[in-house]
């Protein structure tokens, strides 16, 4: 668990260190998914196919048993009343023996370290090599600066499919599989000329590839330029609105300070002239 929370948390920072220089540096990322091509793999699929027929037989011998042991239980409580308390004992002694001999038996086969685990195992490890291989020389020929297996533990939260390399992958461990089955000149020509045109497919699919990506990185570029653009102009009209908006305030303070002012004089010298006209009348 610590391993997987510890690869996740490399993924995001690794993440947010190149997420800004991806598009200046180009860097190719791939991934392969280790299941599909193990499907995919004949020596694997038809040694897979074998495996599950042991598999299967193992499960039978165990339902085998686990009813024998069943029906031993059985008998026993249907004779319980005719047996003595030490022929009782003898056969809890039988069963109890039978069902470790079975535990053991599951543990043998399909425990941590069992049969199936070990076979597996075997199995794959050849498969794994060569998808390694396979790996490197996909990187080294088109570039990648990473790729990630999508079956293992470290978690892809999203992948989209154009960084899929799994069939090229398997394209190059069938390319080995068939030299390995090469008994003729005339064979190993017709794989050659196949191998070539392989190639210079892949190297168009490459030459697509970089287009798009070139095309998808000038189409990013135009998008930010266009949106820097629109926001430098909402900065400016909101920079104007706001000092209308100051100048407009300032206004309308003015304004009422020079109400409020003009007000209060009035109001000053409102008595004054209350107090002169009961004067005169005096």
């Amino acid at each position: 668990m610590k391993t997987r929370v510890l690869l996740v948390l490399a993924t995001i920072l690794w993440s947010t260190f190149f997420n800004s220089a991806e598009a200046q540096k180009g860097i190719r990322i791939g991934y392969i998914d280790m299941e599909y091509i193990l499907e995919n793999v004949p020596e694997y699929k038809e040694a897979s196919a074998d495996l599950d027929t042991k598999v299967q037989k193992w499960k039978v011998e165990i339902e085998a048993e686990l009813k024998d042991v069943e029906q031993m239980r059985k008998d026993l409580n249907n004779e319980r009343v005719l047996l003595t308390k030490e022929l009782i004992e003898e056969r809890e002694e039988d069963i109890l023996f039978k069902e470790k001999e079975i535990l053991e038996y599951q543990q043998k086969r399909f425990g941590p370290n069992g049969d199936l685990f070990i076979q597996k195992k075997r199995l794959v490890q050849p498969i794994q090599d060569q998808v390694f291989v396979a790996v490197q020389e996909v990187a080294k020929n088109k570039k990648y600066d990473f790729i990630f297996d999508k079956s293992a533990d470290l978690v892809m939260l999203y992948s989209a499919d154009r960084h899929d390399i799994s069939d090229q992958i398997l394209l190059r461990i069938n390319r080995a599989s068939k030299r390995k089955q090469i008994n003729s000149k005339k064979e190993k020509k017709e794989l050659e000329r196949a191998e070539k045109r392989n190639a210079e497919q892949e190297n168009e699919v490459t030459d697509r590839e970089r287009a798009v990506s070139q095309k998808q990185a000038d189409r990013e570029r135009l998008l930010e330029e266009r949106k820097a653009a629109r926001d430098s102009i909402r900065a400016a009209k909101k920079k104007e609105y706001e000092e209308r908006r100051a100048k407009l305030l300032a206004a309308q303070k003015r304004k009422r300070d020079s109400i409020k002012a003009l007000k209060g004089q009035l109001e000053k010298e409102t008595p004054d002239d209350s107090n002169g006209t009961s004067e005169e009348n005096n």
